[in-house]
């Protein structure tokens, strides 16, 4: 039986009303006032308070604010002949749950509470249905996709139902819809397997190479301030899960999903986003600014030099800055000095926080327990976004009127299947993939490459291929095998081949 307390100085008026709600189930206790109401509650439980706006003493309003400072848990209804709108903005703003007008019938006050205690229920039975609908249209869906963009909209349509099946806490639908998910990556690995080589000789095909050029460079004036914003291994699904942070301060242009080259990590991706030039290229036209895998360099050391190259070709004389932001301090003293930004056209600043909670995953035993699934790893996403300088620096450039760019250059993808794999003594060390001249795999677990110039990737010696994972897999060696699996296995990966890794969120903001 829900309990209901309603605080009104004319509550006997209501007597007809309180039967009524009775009758339906409903147990209903009177207070003549808010000081009346707030003992009653500090004694007695309650499920949810009605209450009146204009009583003596203690008014509506002021009961409220004490209401959600003592008892917060307690939804609460306000009842009022008030139609002013400032009151009523005042009281929503107090959080109340609904606000009635007087005079009010019982079925207005019964369709409330039934919205308040149902809508959970409701909400959730919708969603599975509506689910249940889409699961056969998915699947076939999996089976008719011909083109990168077509694997696209699939998998903006799949990242919109897993997040609507984690909110609801159903956790045998969203084992289906994981299912179902890791079916699609498995058909897409065929597909880039297939079609990736030509969708690279193809001009129309939006990947790291050219990104900058078809999605910022239009953008790029003299007059309007632009901070391009890469969040580094960031994926779709986590910027739909701060995507309501951040339309507070910032309307969408345009959203859009490209794809990220292979190998899918910061030195290839990121180096290419910044060169407009595939590595391949990169390595013949800037051999100083490219190191190869086998050295133990910064891998991303000239991305500021690539470039000022790129919009000297592209025909930008621009000003612009390049800042890479590690730790919170460098974000703080950046926001400080915001407002100075306006002296270039294009600022391009790489936080690296994201990438850094995926590596901790494998270091990090509390990092591991607390982002164990992907709904995880997107709530801890979206509390360090809520409380990071990130929101502080969108706050403020929306202020300043600055026009954002947000991108990331690749994603990842939690890892559960060890796949052995061995080469010659010069091999790389990714987990998702690997370069060497003999290179040994179980092949359902790979794409392999044996000629990495025709994917637009160096040769590092005349026999030298690359083979990427597939889907969730990740490479382990036959030595000391058990202990690498358990240090790998769930733990966030990228390099290689799935739509986690290669399908990147690009966004073009303004200010509200």
């Amino acid at each position: 039986m829900i309990k209901v307390l309603w605080i009104d100085d004319e509550i006997d008026f209501f007597n007809s009303h309180i039967i009524f709600l009775e009758k339906r189930g409903f147990q209903v206790y009177k207070a003549l006032s808010g000081k009346e109401g707030i003992l009653f509650l500090k004694k007695n439980n309650v499920d949810i308070v009605l209450i009146d706006q204009n009583m003596p003493g203690l008014a509506g309003t002021e009961t409220v604010k004490i209401l959600k400072d003592q008892f917060d848990s307690v939804p609460v209804v306000m009842i009022s002949q008030n139609t002013d709108e400032n009151v009523i903005d005042n009281a929503l703003g107090n959080q109340v749950k609904d606000y009635l007008l007087k005079p009010v019938n019982p079925n207005q006050i019964l369709l409330s509470l039934k919205k308040i205690f149902s809508n959970k229920g409701l909400i959730k039975s919708k969603t599975v249905e509506n689910y249940q609908k889409t699961y056969q249209e998915i699947n076939n869906q999996i089976s008719e996709c011909s083109s990168f963009e077509d694997w696209q909209l699939l998998y903006k349509k799949l990242v919109k139902w897993e997040i609507l099946l984690s909110e609801i806490d159903d956790n045998e639908l969203v084992e289906i819809l994981l299912s179902q998910k890791n079916y699609a990556n498995n058909v897409f690995c065929s597909f880039v397997e297939k079609n990736y080589q030509n969708a690279l000789e193809d001009p129309s095909f939006v990947s790291s190479i050219n990104i900058f050029k078809k999605h910022v460079f239009p953008h790029l004036n003299r007059k309007e301030s632009i901070l391009f914003i890469l969040i580094d291994n960031f994926r779709f699904d986590q910027w739909k899960i701060i995507e309501p942070v951040v339309t507070d301060h910032y309307k969408i242009e345009n959203e859009i999903i490209y794809s990220s080259i292979l190998p899918t990590t910061t030195q290839y991706s990121r180096n290419s986003i910044f060169s407009g030039l595939s590595p391949l290229e990169t390595m013949k036209q800037y051999p100083d600014y490219w190191s190869n895998e086998f050295e133990s360099l910064n891998k991303n050391k000239f991305e500021n030099e690539l470039l000022t190259n790129q919009l000297k070709r592209l025909g930008l004389n621009i000003k612009h800055k390049y800042l890479k932001l590690f730790k919170s301090k460098d974000s703080k003293t950046f926001n400080i000095n915001i407002s100075n930004l306006n002296k270039f056209n294009l600022t391009t600043i790489i936080y690296n926080f994201i990438d850094m909670i995926s590596h901790a995953k494998k270091d990090v035993r509390f990092i591991k327990e607390i982002a164990n699934s992907d709904k995880a790893y997107r709530d801890l996403t979206l509390t360090w976004f809520k409380n990071s300088e990130l929101i502080e620096t969108i706050k403020k450039s929306s202020e300043l009127g600055y026009k954002i760019i947000l991108t990331s250059d690749h994603g990842m993808i939690n890892v559960f299947k060890p796949s052995k794999i061995s080469g010659s003594k010069k091999i790389s060390s990714n987990m998702r993939y690997k370069t060497s001249d003999q290179i040994l795999a179980q092949p359902k677990d790979v794409i392999e490459f044996k000629n990495p110039n025709k994917i637009k990737l160096p040769s590092y010696s005349i026999n030298s291929s690359f083979v990427f994972a597939r889907s969730n897999s990740f490479f382990v060696y036959p030595n000391n095998y058990n202990e690498y699996v358990s240090l790998y296995k769930n733990t966030y990966q990228h390099g290689g081949v799935s739509m986690q890794e290669m399908f990147v969120p690009f966004l073009v903001m303004n200010p509200k």
